[in-house]
């Protein structure tokens, strides 16, 4: 018996949205992850993106547990002197609710170039309107 190993044209891709209203953001990133990064899938092979297209419509109605909305902080560096700038997830919501989503998600993916390729499958909405009805996408439930 061999081992199997999916090549890229053994992949079927599909479209998957994920409403995120009134969902909490871990939920969402970490549905969001498992199908990005094709792990629910009998083909599944770790070197390989397998993974489908997420469309996560409602970004700026995702909701966080606890105290974080005004806790929990993301940095980023711009790589300048005085360029280290800091977020709360309330502030970032009103500059663009889609990277509170995608900063998520991003954590939960590899850190490399295979982690950037399924990076780019990733589609985030902060509204409940996107322009990806032609691929006719199956609606995903967060429980």
């Amino acid at each position: 018996m061999k081992t199997f190993s999916a090549k890229a044209e053994d992949i079927s891709r599909e479209w998957y949205v994920i409403d995120a209203a009134d969902q909490i953001l871990g939920h969402v990133a970490e549905k969001a992850a498992c199908l990005l990064r094709g792990k629910g899938k009998p083909i599944f092979t770790p070197h390989v993106d397998t993974g489908d297209f997420v469309v996560v419509i409602n970004a700026d109605k995702v909701r966080l547990s606890g105290r974080k909305e005004q806790q929990k902080i993301y940095h980023r560096y711009s790589g300048y002197v005085g360029g280290h700038h800091q977020d709360t997830p309330e502030t970032l919501r009103q500059k663009a609710p889609e990277r509170l989503v995608e900063f998520a998600v991003q954590g939960m993916i590899p850190r490399n170039r295979l982690g950037r390729q399924i990076a780019k499958k990733l589609k985030v909405y902060p509204s409940s309107e996107h322009p990806h009805e032609a691929q006719n996408p199956k609606t995903i439930t967060v429980s």
